[in-house]
């Protein structure tokens, strides 16, 4: 048996990134804990300004950055919803498991539990998604709503695909037998503020358990209704790691979804766009 890491830049992520994500894995001691490799990885993908999570996370309609994230280990989970103005979001989350009596923490609540903790006050935005935003609201104030509010219609009627960041980041591990996964984002454009997706919801963008961990990214709103990684996590065991995953995402036809998952034996990624992945292994005992 081998553990592992594998980690993801987001569905819609550039494959050419892929050397970069293994790059983090190598940096990976997988020797400690599989709550701490995730947690790692995924600190060193918000830190990344090129990916959606944490620096560089995309602002909502109204300027702001809210940022979600969240991490499951041996049965317990923490996760932040809405957190402004924080570096690493997923340590918050992880702070939030072990630190606090609660799950899940949002908004203001988060922020205050952050500073708290020792969390200073960050800036997560870069010139990049600021450019960004600025070229989209011009779009919005040239009439792209045409007077409606909803995000979709937004979404059908404007060509966003040469400005959309990529999407969540993400991890799971099996080591020594034990899983753990982590998740974060800055969402997805264009969004209001106080939007959450699946990436903070357990069972939806992210599980762990004994059996195995998942990971998803894409579309929040279209994961959260059918409560994806678990899905997928019920199914392990049953069919091959890889026929699941493929599955699962078939059923989102057009949908954009990406999935990592790991198991006592398998680990696999399957997603419907292309999507940027990195992956470190090591025999158990070396």
């Amino acid at each position: 048996m081998e553990n592992v890491i594998l980690i993801h830049g987001g569905v819609g992520s550039d494959r050419s990134l892929s050397p970069d994500l293994d790059k983090i894995c190598a940096g990976i001691n997988l020797r400690r804990s599989p709550l701490e490799a995730v947690v790692e990885a995924v600190a060193a993908m918000e830190d990344d300004r090129r990916f959606n999570a944490g620096t560089g996370s995309y602002p909502r309609i109204d300027g702001s950055i809210q940022m979600d994230a969240g991490v499951m280990y041996q049965g317990n989970f923490g996760s932040v919803i809405g957190l402004e103005r924080t570096r690493n979001p997923i340590k918050v989350a992880l702070s939030v498991m072990q630190d606090s009596p609660h799950n899940v923490l949002s908004g203001d609540g988060a922020i205050a539990f952050a500073r708290s903790k020792g969390f200073e006050d960050y800036d997560p935005g870069t010139p990049e998604t600021r450019e960004k935003w600025e070229k989209m609201m011009d779009q919005l104030r040239s009439g792209a709503l045409e007077d409606n509010p909803k995000t979709m219609q937004f979404i059908r009627k404007v060509n966003i695909n040469s400005i959309l960041k990529y999407d969540t980041v993400g991890a799971v591990a099996r080591i020594d037998g034990k899983f753990a996964a982590a998740v974060s984002t800055g969402g997805s454009w264009p969004m209001l503020r106080g939007r959450v997706g699946d990436v903070p919801i357990i069972g939806s963008g992210f599980y762990a358990g004994e059996n195995g961990a998942v990971v998803a990214t894409g579309i929040g709103e279209e994961i959260m209704k059918r409560i994806l990684c678990f899905r997928v996590y019920n199914r392990i065991g049953n069919e091959p790691l890889q026929q699941i995953l493929k599955e699962e995402i078939d059923y989102f036809g057009d949908v954009t979804v990406g999935l990592i998952a790991v198991t006592e034996d398998e680990y696999g990624s399957y997603a419907n766009k292309q999507m940027a992945t990195g992956i470190l292994k090591s025999e158990i005992n070396i």
